[in-house]
Parts: C-alpha cells; structure tokens; sequence
C-alpha cells in the first residue's frame, strides 16, 4: 500500500514540474495543473479511506478543482479573445 502512495505523490510531482516546464503557454499550464490536481485528489482518497474514513472533505477538494478548472478555462478563453492566442508571455498586467 505504500507504493501506491508513492506512485500518486510521483504523480503530483510530475504535474507540478510538468507546469515548471511548459510554462508558455495557457492550456499547457492548466493541463498540467488538472494533472497535479489529480494526483492530489488520489492522495487524499488514500490517506481519508484508510486513515480517517471521512469522505466530506473529497466531495468539497472535487467541487473545488471544479471550480478552479472553470476559472483556469474562462482566464483562457478571455485571452484567446483579446490577444488573439494563447501565449502566457503576452499577458501585460500593467495595460489598460
């Protein structure tokens, strides 16, 4: 069982090096960051079935990611509308 462990922390940090990585552009980004959630949601599964079999705080960490999916995927569809592509270094934050 602690293999299985491991495997789902190797995957969590695949995904957060995997953003390091393809850190130009926008959908890159956030596939690699539904994949370190993913990992993350495996974790925690793990460790609330077999430690604490409390499975509340999973439906809300699922309905978050959720949310945070919406919002990684509105911030792209925005960008994609008014700078025509989805490069991440073509965002200014200091324009008007």
């Amino acid at each position: 069982m602690k293999t299985l462990l491991m495997l789902f922390i190797l995957i969590f940090m695949l995904g957060v090096i995997s953003i390091i990585i393809n850190r130009f552009y926008l959908l890159t980004m956030l596939l690699s960051l539904e994949f370190s959630m993913m990992g993350l949601l495996m974790i925690l599964f793990y460790l609330l079935l077999f430690f604490y079999s409390e499975m509340y705080f999973m439906l809300l960490f699922m309905v978050m990611m959720v949310l945070g999916s919406v919002m990684g995927l509105l911030i792209l569809v925005l960008n994609i509308r008014f700078f025509g592509n989805d490069y991440f270094l073509m965002m200014n934050i200091l324009e008007c």
